[in-house]
């Protein structure tokens, strides 16, 4: 048997081919790829890590972060990577849900983390940027470096676990998505297909990995074109000016290219070499698509993916990319809309949830089997939580999402989670989240509360004591002072209501 994932990706591979060209001026071969990811992958093994066993990863966007993505494949582990931006509070939560075997953690962090560690029974590691063999880059780097560069692949089926990415519920507790190697393999060859990659890509990657984006869609579809990528820590106005001359490929959130356009560097002459742009993770407002493509002469390709699924849909690579939707289902995958109370499927026009089922999709929630069973249809259809609809042309158009989710610069935010710390303050009675309409975020989090003493309300020093308890970007913009929620005859908050009395806000 093969490693599926693994060996997927790297079948047949040029071993001189570069994979990447990195800030530092390093650059990796896909040789050294197979070399630096067999050290990683020895190394956790000597640390006792065993097929099936969880690697939780909270690390600073590095080469070395990906070589560890693909030790843990290799030994056959499930890669478990947390948002930098999480809270010990936070991580505490995910080691003690995910019982991870080992925890890698930035340096830089170790002394905090080590006490959450410890009561969640992980082995603690630390991981930073790989520059030279008499330089420390951590305790997993220096394990890694004494490790041989062969390694024997764990074998593993394509049912296996190969990750869990973490995604929060409205009932503010998050729940870990089990994706198989198939579920990645699958996706990774459709995308190379449907978006025409090649050995000749050069991708430029800003995206962080610690999310389905920038790890599964745009590390794999590099690896298994043999395309090239240059690989940056962030998205910085000027790197990426700098670097897209060189680049053929972008992937990104719709707050990249809303940036890019405030800057009169960014010209159709700058990029008349580019091939694609793709933009995901949030809805890209049909006014900078038009603003995109009257500047560079370039469509934007929008898609729908999620955690749970990878990417569902795409507008198309040739034929129209239509703006405010979010394209066609994958081949391979079956999409609905249904009621969504029934279940039953809708016609086209008609608004309903939006339904999902292909190798793409997920294979359940980690600990969770009656969530599980409450997202499946007995058919095997994905329940989503998105409201979409489908036009006469089978264009699939996202209108809604029934769980109040708010997406902030391609980032996920569930308003329960907020809530709860709100409701825990003495300034506060009772408080609601939504997201509202922001210029570079997309949206933005917005805080609407009923104080105790509201002539003595202090914003700023509300704020201030939110900074540690919740990561920076769910932390609210603003905190909007209400004499009462709006309340339906069941008591049910109207969030409606106020996103529409907060929607000018950041206007």
């Amino acid at each position: 048997m093969t490693n599926t994932l693994f060996d997927g990706l790297f079948h047949a591979v040029d071993t001189g081919k570069k994979l990447a060209d990195l800030e530092d001026g390093r650059t990796y071969s896909y040789q050294d790829a197979l070399d630096v990811s067999a050290r990683f992958a020895n190394a956790i093994i000597a640390l006792g890590v065993k097929p099936g066993d969880r690697v939780a990863v909270q690390v600073p966007k590095s080469i070395e972060a990906v070589m560890l993505y693909l030790a843990c494949v290799r030994a056959g582990a499930v890669f478990l990577p947390l948002n930098t931006g999480y809270t010990p509070n936070e991580v505490d939560y995910f080691l003690g849900n995910a019982c991870p075997h080992l925890f890698i953690c930035d340096p830089a962090k170790r002394e905090e983390l080590a006490p959450v560690a410890k009561q969640n029974g992980a082995k603690l590691e630390t991981l930073g940027v790989w520059t030279s063999e008499d330089t420390s880059a951590g305790t997993l780097s220096n394990l890694a470096l004494k490790a041989s560069t062969q390694f024997q692949n764990i074998a593993r089926a394509p049912e296996d676990l190969a990750a869990i990415l973490y995604t929060s519920g409205t009932t503010g507790r998050s729940k870990g998505a089990m994706l198989t190697h198939a579920n990645l393999l699958s996706n990774a060859q459709t995308l190379v297909e449907l978006w025409r990659f090649t050995s000749g890509d050069v991708l430029l990657h800003a995206l962080p990995i610690f999310h389905t984006h920038g790890l599964f869609v745009a590390l794999n579809v590099v690896i298994l074109s043999r395309s090239s990528m240059i690989f940056v820590s962030a998205f910085k106005t000027d790197v990426m000016l700098e670097h897209l001359p060189a680049s053929t490929a972008m992937m990104g959130v719709p707050t990249f290219y809303t940036r890019l356009l405030q800057d009169q560097r960014f010209t159709k002459e700058l990029v008349s070499h580019m091939r694609l742009f793709v933009s995901g993770s949030a809805p890209l407002l049909a006014e900078t698509h038009e603003q995109f493509e009257a500047r560079t002469g370039h469509r934007v390709l929008e898609r729908y993916g999620m955690t749970e699924t990878n990417m569902t849909t795409s507008n198309p690579y040739d034929g129209e990319r239509r703006a405010g939707t979010v394209g066609f289902p994958l081949p391979g995958v079956s999409l609905k809309i249904t009621d969504p109370d029934t279940g039953k499927e809708l016609e086209k026009g008609q608004i309903g949830m939006i339904e999902v089922k292909g190798p793409n999709v997920f294979s359940g929630y980690w600990k969770m089997p009656e969530k599980t069973a409450e997202e499946f249809r007995a058919d095997g259809f994905f329940i989503t939580g998105d409201l979409g609809v489908l036009d006469n042309e089978n264009y699939v158009q996202i209108v809604g999402r029934t769980k109040d989710l708010i997406i902030s610069g391609g980032f996920n935010i569930y308003p329960k989670e907020i809530e709860l710390i709100l409701d825990e303050l003495d300034q506060i009675v009772e408080s609601a989240v939504v997201g509202v309409p922001h210029p570079d975020f997309g949206e933005a989090v917005v805080g609407v509360i009923v104080a105790t003493d509201p002539d003595n309300f202090d914003e700023a020093e509300v704020l201030e004591i939110l900074k540690p308890k919740i990561s920076r970007f769910k932390q609210p913009k603003i905190l909007h002072v209400v004499e009462e929620l709006p309340r339906n005859t069941m008591g049910k908050v109207q969030k409606n209501s106020l996103r529409d009395l907060l929607k000018d806000s950041f206007a």
